[in-house]
């Protein structure tokens, strides 16, 4: 029998794990922080590891712990995987699906609506919320060469945004 996660629930030990109890005062960092003292809501941070968690999670679309686990190039431990799923799916990202004694997960939020997060997060952490910033980094990259297609298409939504008035 498949159930689905309610909003609230408990993974098998992954909770305490994470920190303690199911509160809102649950510690998740390590540093006496709860997620909601990271960021404002809807616009938390991912560790690394919660976005290689999210990546193996898109390519294989619905997966248990350890098929994720499988999927990283340099996994953490299984438990580890089960810790970063539930906070995961406290932030509203992934949800769960129980098939007996699996779990299976599955991502909640698009990918390229979680990369525009993700690309938030970048301009406010590194380019001080400068989109010219980021994109003159880009663009100033020895190591890659940008095809003169992506280079049109670029100056086209650049045209475009200036007509638009942004």
């Amino acid at each position: 029998m498949v159930r689905r996660s309610p909003s609230r629930h408990r993974v098998d030990g992954a909770d305490r794990a994470a920190g303690g109890n199911s509160g809102r005062s649950r510690k998740a960092d390590g540093f006496g922080h709860s997620l909601a003292d990271h960021e404002p809501a809807g616009r938390e941070t991912h560790s690394r590891r919660e976005r290689e968690i999210m990546e193996a999670l898109y390519k294989l679309g619905r997966a248990t712990a350890a098929q994720i686990q499988a999927q990283m190039p340099e996994p953490p431990t299984y438990t580890a995987i089960r810790t970063h799923l539930t906070i995961l799916e406290k932030k509203g990202h992934v949800r769960h699906e129980s098939d007996g004694t699996r779990y299976i997960y599955e991502p909640l939020v698009a990918r390229d609506q979680m990369g525009r997060r993700a690309l938030e997060s970048l301009l406010r952490t590194f380019f001080d919320n400068s989109v010219e910033r980021a994109v003159t980094s880009l663009l100033t990259r020895e190591d890659v060469d940008i095809p003169r297609e992506d280079l049109d298409r670029l100056a086209r939504l650049i045209d475009k945004a200036r007509a638009e008035g942004r």
